[in-house]
């Protein structure tokens, strides 16, 4: 049976987005041909900080201001987990940003990169297995339970840090399992209890935190987890200095499997307009902190891969390439993206499956319409992939992508392709 041939899918990328990748992959290949690929750049990511601004300052934020008619205004922090890569944090941080970080390896490269102390905010479970090795004052650090507390409170008055907690709301539930919740954060019931010890204790307690998940697919969720932690907070009669918003603002320009748009039912005004009536919530609110990892960083990066063999059967076109799902696309397991031809290939389209290199038949990272002209030799663009691509990037049978970095100063290789000596050499030390 021949599979029926899917619509042409439209991603909604402008033709200068388009145009902008294929101009700075093609740079990065007139340096080195090599591929697998990824570029990322700073300008997609100062775009959409520039929107979220844009659209906090419509609803009544202001950017900075000692205006008193203005007390609460907000910043956003860098996910590091969301995009480890130096050069960005290091833009960031020129930004006079700061960035929010979720384990040992990223608090230790916050602090390499640059980042004062009281631009780092310690998020994550299990933060007592490995923080109490770091004796660094004024440090912004969210509880996420209770042994937690126990264990990080006496640090915690020692070094001055400003603190808070995370608050597991009803809207925090096991994507696979929706009828349980989350592993994070206080029950409410933990909360009123953690958050009255601490307002006992010569402690600088000012954050309540809540995470919901990527991609929150409508304002009316945030609503309702804000309107769950201020009745947390009017239980404990805490007024906290900072509300802290993880994450969960749609990509674009992403389909689910299914192919529906992410963003579909959200919009950045309804979502500031919500923030601004939120403060109304909380009395002695001075911020709003906003973690939009996957907003933010994922239309800054663009992944090259190159056709290397052709095959067709039973009426589809298979592409074998150099990178895929199991190496640098993971996200193709429940995300679409747009697959952009680099070079100029016109004519028919036909169902093509786009496969990596490995010996896994999970290793697809497209099925979709593309023209009957491409050959081995070309390259696809997979587009978004500016988060979490490199956090699960494998080395199955193969070596870590090499990275280019594009901003004002021009383009440069950020991390080599991995070679054989580095991929083996890891056991070195077994005799």
């Amino acid at each position: 049976m021949v599979p029926k041939k899917p619509a042409p899918l439209d991603f909604g990328h402008p033709p200068e987005t388009v145009q902008f990748w294929k101009r700075l992959v093609r740079e990065a290949l007139s340096f080195s041909p090599s591929t697998p690929l990824y570029v990322f750049s700073s300008e997609p990511i100062a775009e959409r900080i520039s929107e979220l601004d844009a659209a906090l300052v419509k609803a009544g934020f202001p950017l900075k201001t000692k205006n008193p008619k203005f007390k609460t205004s907000f910043q956003h922090w860098l996910s590091c987990k969301t995009q480890p890569v130096a050069p960005l944090l290091r833009w960031w941080r020129e930004q006079g940003r700061g960035i929010e970080v979720v384990s040992e390896f990223e608090l230790r490269a916050a602090l390499v990169e640059g980042f004062a102390p009281e631009n780092i905010l310690i998020n994550g479970p299990a933060k007592h297995r490995w923080l109490p090795r770091f004796e660094v004052r004024d440090l912004s650090v969210n509880f996420d339970s209770p042994a937690e507390l126990a264990a990080l409170l006496p640090l915690a008055k020692k070094l001055n840090w400003r603190l808070g907690i995370r608050i597991l709301t009803r809207e925090e539930v096991d994507a696979e399992n929706p009828q349980f919740s989350t592993q994070f954060g206080f029950a409410p019931a933990e909360a009123v209890a953690a958050l009255t010890q601490l307002l006992a204790e010569p402690a600088r307690m000012e954050t309540v935190h809540f995470h919901l998940r990527s991609n929150v697919s409508s304002v009316a969720i945030f609503e309702r987890a804000i309107a769950e932690v201020t009745a947390v907070c009017q239980a404990a009669k805490f007024h906290p200095l900072h509300l802290d918003i993880g994450g969960g603002v749609p990509v674009r320009h992403v389909l689910t499997r299914g192919s529906k748009v992410f963003d579909g039912e959200f919009g950045l005004g309804s979502f500031a307009e919500m923030l601004r009536q939120s403060v109304k919530l909380f009395p002695a609110l001075r911020e709003i902190w906003l973690e939009n990892g996957r907003f933010v960083s994922s239309g800054g990066g663009a992944l090259a891969i190159k056709i290397l063999d052709v095959k067709e059967r039973g009426g589809v076109r298979q592409l074998i390439c150099d990178s895929g799902r199991t190496l640098n696309a993971l996200h193709s397991l429940w995300e679409q993206h747009a697959l952009i031809p680099l070079e100029e290939r016109v004519g028919e389209e036909v169902l093509t499956v786009v496969h990596g290199p490995t010996c896994m038949a999970f290793d697809q990272i497209a099925r979709m319409s593309l023209p009957r002209s491409l050959r081995a030799g070309d390259h696809l663009l997979w587009l978004d992939a500016g988060s979490y691509h490199i956090p699960w990037e494998t080395r199955f049978s193969h070596g870590h992508a090499a990275v280019w970095w594009h901003d004002k100063k021009g383009m440069r290789l950020a991390r080599e392709a991995q070679s054989f000596e580095n991929f083996w050499g890891q056991w070195s030390g077994v005799k």
